[in-house]
């Protein structure tokens, strides 16, 4: 039975134009109807359209009109329902990440990374406990990132962070042009463990966290743990599933 479809898209005219094209060639059943959400755009618009459809149970398809597009399939418009008919399906569990400043605690959910970043000139002065366990006492450095498998091809790759398979119960830590402890390239962790950042000289040296796209700034202490009882469906088409996808990025030149 053909499953009903809704198209979303990013703002630039050529997802705008495809997605005028598709809803021409597909009825589009509204979002609270489909069985499935077709998203247009970028990797960005992807991460936009999994937050917008969080806990509706609703999978995502997305069609890449970005740079990257390393969470998309290709745009073809022949074929749509078919191609998601026999698409192959990866489930993704985001980060909770509670950061707390002057004015309290913020919750944010990442489904790539969440990342500390210094605000200022001056060096950030980060203590990373894990499971309770101080295992850096002060690591200066310019941040430090925590990453999903599904994330761990963007910032954390761009960082020289390990990729890691979709399927992997792991999680990558990764320093953000460290300083000191000089030679520390970060960590793999178990994707149960609870990681808490503490922020030192917090005032002299600020710094932001970032889970996806919300910020939250000057923060004095992030905490942050995979939550399993949060999870979206991705579709990829045939023989292009996202385990593939992060293979292949492994081998390229």
């Amino acid at each position: 039975m053909t499953q009903k479809l809704h198209f979303v898209a990013s703002p630039s005219p050529d997802a705008q134009e495809a997605l005028e094209s598709l809803r021409k060639a597909y009825p589009d059943a509204g979002a609270d109807r489909a069985d499935v959400i077709v998203a247009l755009g970028g990797d960005g618009f992807m991460l936009q359209t999994l937050h917008e459809f969080l806990g509706k149970g609703k999978p995502i398809y997305g069609m890449n009109f970005g740079s990257i597009g390393f969470l998309m399939n290709e745009y073809h418009e022949k074929d749509v329902d078919a191609r998601i008919a026999a698409a192959e399906r990866a489930e993704i569990h985001p980060l909770r990440m509670r950061a707390t400043n002057a004015q309290g605690t913020h919750e944010a959910l990442a489904f790539n990374e969440v990342s500390l970043l210094r605000q200022t000139r001056q060096t950030a002065k980060i203590r990373i406990v894990v499971d309770g366990k101080p295992r850096i006492a002060q690591l200066a450095c310019d941040g430090v990132l925590i990453s999903t498998p599904a994330g761990s091809t963007a910032y954390n790759l761009s960082a020289h962070g390990p990729i890691l398979p979709i399927d992997a119960a792991l999680l990558a830590l990764t320093p953000i042009s460290a300083f000191r402890p000089r030679r520390w390239r970060g960590a793999l962790l178990p994707h149960r463990a609870k990681v808490r950042f503490e922020i030192l000289e917090a005032e002299k040296r600020p710094v932001s966290a970032v889970a996806d796209d919300y910020e939250v700034r000057d923060v004095t202490s992030v905490d942050v743990a995979e939550d399993r009882s949060v999870s979206m469906t991705m579709l990829f088409d045939a023989g292009h599933s996202l385990d593939e996808r992060i293979l292949a990025e492994q081998f390229l030149d």
